[in-house]
C-alpha cells in the first residue's frame, strides 16, 4: 500500500456541540459550518464501525502504535455513561492489534472525579485548554452569557495534578499577542503540565490575524522561548521541541511544523472522514473528503486530493517556501493557513510566514550555541557536496563532543581502573590534550564497538586501549603516570604515537613523563609516519590493531620504499586536488587525519573504503596513478562527511526497512546506503566533469566517457531518494541541495572519440 494512505492519528468527534462560546473557535466561528447538520453525539454503532475501519488499517499497514483522540465540540458533553460505551466500542476491535495512545481534549469545565475514574479505568490521557492567567483565558474562553470559565478550568487542572497525575497529558494554549507572554508562561508552568502546546490562531490570507507588528506572534513566542531556555527547558513545549527536533532531522511533534506527511484523519459524529479541523477556517466544506466509515476504508479516505496534497513534503510547497532556508522545520506552516481565495488556493506561504521564519531562526540560533549540534548553515554547505571551513570546523567540534561522550559512557559501564582514573585527571587538567587523542579515528571506532558490546550485555574485555589513550593524553598534557596495560599480539600500541614490541608478555609497564611514553620492556617504537602535502597532513596508519574495519583488508607495515611511493603519490594527488577541486580541498585538509593503506587487490583494480564510525579516516589501496588517488580521496571523504552528519542528524526514517535501487549496483540498497552512494558519486561525477576540461585530448576523452556514465546515474539516484518517502524533512532539504549542485553543472565539451576507459575504483559497502 502506498505510504500516502498511512494514518497513525485519528481524531474522533464524539460530540458536536460545546458549552463555551470561544470567539476564536474554528468549529463554530469560521467559514465551515457543517456542524449545524451533524448529529449532536456519535452513536455507539458509528464508533464501532470506525474502530473496525481503523483496525483494518492497522492490519493492512502493520502498525505498531496509533494515537486516538476523543474530541468535539466538547467531548465531556457526551456524558460519562455514553462516553464509556464509546470507549469500549472503540477499544474492542483494536484489542491485541497494536498499542493505543488514547487521549481526550477538553475545555475542562465539566471534568470531575467521575470522568477521571472512567479515564483511569480505560487509560485515557487528558489535555486541557487554558490560555493563561484569568485575564488571558477570559479574553476568549467564556460561556455564552459572558461568565468566566477560568475557575472551573483551574479546578479541573488541579484535580488532575493532585489525584490523577497519570492522566495529565498537558495544556493547550492559543496564542494571543494581546496577552503578556511571560504572565501566560508562568501561569501555565505553575500548573506543572507534562507538556505545553502553543497553538496558532486559525487565520488565512482572506482573514489575516490581527497583528500590531510584522512579527508580533514570533516576538511573543521568542519572549517565552528565551525564558524557557533560561529556566533550563523545565517542561516540554511542543513548538520549541519540534523546531529543535526537525532542525536535526527528527520528527515534529505538532502538525503546524515540519515536512513530514500528515498522518492525521478526523471522523465526525456522523462517521464522515474529514481532514484536519483547521481547514474549517478556509472555506465551507474545506475539510470534507466525500467518504465515511460505512462505505469507505481509511485508505480510500486517504486518496482524497486534499489529503494527498498535505502529504507531498517539499515538492508540493509554493516556490517561495521551497527556497526558504527554514523550510525543513517550518514545512510551510499549517496547511489551512496558506489559503487564499484568489484562485491560488493553498499554493501560498503561511499567513504566519514572517512569524514562523523569525521564531524558527531564533530557536535554532539558541540551539546552535551548543557544540554538539549542527546548525542549518552547516548542513546547507555540506548538502552542496563540498563543505566550507566553518561547516567542517563545526562538524569536527560536534564529533569531539561525541567522542568524549562515548568514552564517558564506556567509563560508566565498566569497572573503574587506573586507566580511567588517568583519563579523568587529563580531562580535568588539559581537556584539549584528551580531545586530540580521542580524535584518532580508530579510537572512536573502538569506542563505538565497545559501547555496543556493553549495551548488548557482553562481558567487558580489557584490550588495553583505554589505558593507552590515557597514556598518550597524559604525555600531551605534560603529566606523569605509571600504568600496566595488556599486551596485544606481542605489542603495545599507542594511538598517534606508535607500536612497542613486547614479545612473550601479557602485561607491560608504561611510564609517562616529560611529554614522552616509555615502555621499559621494549626498545624504541615503530612510529606512526606522516605525509605532508601542502595544507594536507595525514598519518599513514599501518600499525593500529583496530584499523582493519574497511571493506578490504588493511596492508601490513609499509616498507620504506612503499611509504616513499605513497608520499610521492599523495603530494601529486593533492596538487591536482587543490588546483582543480578547490571546493573539496578545504574540507579534506580540515578533517582528513588518517589514511589506512589497504592491500593491493591485484589486476590493476583500485579499491577504497570509509569506515562508518572512523571519522577523519579513509582506507585506500595505492592506485596506479596520482589522479586516481585524487578521485579516491574525493569519493571516500564524501562518505566521511555524510557519516559524521548522520551521527547528529536524521536525514531518513531510521525505521524504514525498504530497499532501493542504486544505478551502480545490482543489489537494492537500504536508504542509508543509497544516500551515501549518491552523495559520494556527486564527487565522482564532478571529478570527471572537471577533468574533461583538460587540454590533453586523451585525458579529456576518458573523462567525458566517465562523466557520461556517472552523471545521469547520480541524478537518477537523487530522484530515487526524493521518491522514496523515507527522507525526513531535513533529508528532503539536504537531497534538494544535492540536486541543485548536479543541475548547476554545465556539460563538458564534446570529444570526438573516447578510448576504452581504464578500470574505475571498486565500490565499497557504503555506496
Amino acid at each position: 500500500m502506498a505510504v500516502s494512505t498511512l494514518f497513525r492519528q485519528f481524531v474522533l468527534k464524539v460530540h458536536s456541540r460545546c458549552d463555551l462560546a470561544c470567539d476564536h473557535c474554528y468549529v463554530y466561528e469560521h467559514a465551515d459550518q457543517s456542524w449545524l447538520g451533524r448529529p449532536v453525539r456519535m452513536t455507539t454503532a458509528t464508533m464501532a464501525r470506525t474502530a473496525e475501519r481503523i483496525a483494518d488499517h492497522v492490519r493492512a499497514h502493520g502498525l505498531d502504535e496509533i494515537c486516538l483522540v476523543l474530541h468535539g465540540g466538547e467531548p465531556l458533553l457526551t456524558g460519562p455513561g455514553h462516553l464509556r460505551d464509546l470507549i469500549v466500542a472503540l477499544r474492542s476491535p483494536l484489542h491485541g492489534l497494536c498499542d493505543i495512545d488514547l487521549h481526550l481534549h477538553t475545555n475542562g469545565v465539566r471534568l470531575d472525579r467521575g470522568f477521571c475514574d472512567l479515564f483511569r479505568e480505560h487509560h485515557v490521557k487528558v489535555g486541557i485548554s487554558l490560555d493563561g492567567d484569568r485575564a488571558a483565558n477570559d479574553r476568549h474562553r467564556l460561556y455564552r452569557d459572558g461568565r468566566s470559565s477560568y475557575d472551573k478550568v483551574v479546578k479541573a487542572v488541579g484535580l488532575l495534578r493532585s489525584e490523577y497525575p497519570d492522566l495529565y497529558s498537558g495544556l493547550l494554549c492559543t496564542i494571543d499577542v494581546a496577552n503578556d507572554p511571560i504572565a501566560v508562561y508562568e501561569e501555565l508552568l505553575a500548573h506543572e503540565p507534562p507538556a505545553i502546546d502553543f497553538l496558532w490562531p486559525h487565520h488565512t490570507w482572506d482573514r489575516p490575524p490581527p497583528r500590531p507588528s510584522a512579527t508580533a506572534y514570533a516576538d511573543w513566542l521568542i519572549t517565552i522561548a528565551d525564558r524557557w531556555f533560561a529556566d533550563g527547558c523545565p517542561v516540554a513545549v511542543r513548538m520549541f521541541d519540534s523546531i529543535i527536533s526537525t532542525s536535526q532531522g527528527g520528527s515534529s511533534f505538532t502538525e503546524s511544523l515540519g515536512l513530514e506527511p500528515t498522518d492525521l484523519l478526523v471522523v465526525e459524529t456522523d462517521g464522515r472522514y474529514e481532514q484536519a479541523d483547521s481547514l474549517k477556517t478556509a472555506f465551507d466544506g474545506a475539510p470534507g473528503t466525500g467518504t465515511d466509515v460505512f462505505q469507505n476504508s481509511v485508505d480510500q479516505a486517504g486518496e482524497h486530493y486534499g489529503v494527498t496534497a498535505r502529504r507531498g513534503g517539499l515538492a508540493v510547497l509554493c516556490a517561495q517556501c521551497k527556497e526558504c532556508p527554514v523550510v525543513a522545520t517550518c514545512g510551510g506552516g499549517l496547511f489551512a493557513h496558506r489559503y487564499r481565495g484568489d484562485g491560488s488556493g493553498f499554493d501560498n506561504p503561511s499567513v504566519y510566514c514572517d512569524d514562523l521564519f523569525t521564531v524558527v531562526e531564533h530557536v535554532r540560533e539558541r540551539v546552535a550555541e551548543r557544540p554538539d549540534t549542527l546548525p542549518p548553515a552547516v548542513l546547507i554547505s555540506l548538502a552542496a557536496g563540498h563543505g566550507d571551513r566553518l561547516a567542517i570546523s563545526r562538524l569536527k567540534s560536534a564529533q569531539a563532543v561525541g567522542n568524549l561522550s562515548l568514552l564517558v559512557a564506556i567509563g560508566r559501564a565498566t569497572t573503574p581502573g587506573p586507566g580511567w582514573d588517568l583519563v579523568k585527571q587529563v580531562e580535568a587538567e588539559d581537556p584539549v590534550a584528551l580531545d586530540a587523542v580521542l580524535a584518532h579515528p580508530y579510537v572512536r571506532a573502538w569506542a563505538v564497538e565497545r559501547l555496543r558490546d556493553l549495551e548488548d550485555g557482553a562481558d567487558p574485555v580489557d584490550d588495553g586501549l583505554l589505558a593507552a589513550v590515557a597514556c598518550v593524553a597524559a604525555a600531551r598534557a605534560g603529566l606523569s603516570a605509571k600504568l600496566e596495560i595488556p599486551v596485544r599480539g606481542g605489542a603495545a600500541y599507542f594511538p598517534t604515537v606508535g607500536r612497542f614490541a613486547v614479545p612473550d608478555k601479557e602485561v607491560t609497564t608504561v611510564l609517562v613523563g616529560d611529554g614522552r611514553i616509555n615502555v621499559p620492556d621494549a626498545g624504541e617504537p615503530e612510529k606512526v609516519r606522516r605525509v605532508e602535502a601542502g595544507r594536507l597532513s595525514v598519518a599513514l596508519e599501518d600499525l593500529d590493531p583496530f584499523r582493519d574495519r574497511h571493506d578490504w583488508p588493511a596492508a601490513d607495515r609499509l616498507s620504506d620504499e612503499e611509504f616513499d611511493r605513497w608520499r610521492i603519490f599523495l603530494r601529486e594527488a593533492w596538487e591536482l586536488l587543490e588546483a582543480d577541486y578547490a571546493e573539496y580541498a578545504e574540507a579534506i585538509a580540515g578533517a582528513l587525519s588518517t589514511i589506512v593503506p589497504l592491500k593491493d587487490p591485484g589486476g590493476g583494480r583500485s579499491v577504497s573504503s570509509a569506515a562508518r564510525d572512523a571519522f577523519g579516516s579513509v582506507g585506500i589501496a595505492l592506485p596506479e596513478t596520482p589522479a586516481l588517488l585524487c578521485l579516491l580521496l574525493l569519493h571516500e571523504f564524501q562518505h566521511v562527511k555524510l557519516g559524521a552528519v548522520l551521527d547528529f542528524v536524521d536525514l531518513y526514517d531510521v525505521n524504514d526497512h525498504g530497499k532501493y535501487q542504486a544505478p551502480w549496483r545490482d543489489d537494492p540498497r537500504p536508504i542509508e546506503g543509497l544516500l551515501q552512494g549518491t552523495y559520494a558519486h556527486i564527487a565522482v561525477a564532478d571529478f570527471w566533469r572537471r577533468r574533461a576540461q583538460s587540454p590533453d585530448s586523451g585525458t579529456a576523452a576518458e573523462a567525458c566517457a566517465y562523466f557520461d556514465e556517472w552523471y545521469p546515474k547520480t541524478l537518477y539516484a537523487v530522484g530515487v531518494l526524493e521518491a522514496s518517502g523515507a527522507l525526513t524533512g531535513l533529508g528532503e532539504q539536504f537531497v534538494a541541495g544535492m540536486r541543485a549542485t548536479l543541475k548547476s553543472w554545465q556539460p563538458p565539451p564534446e570529444v570526438p572519440s573516447a578510448p576504452t576507459p581504464l578500470q574505475g575504483p571498486q565500490r565499497g559497502a557504503a555506496d
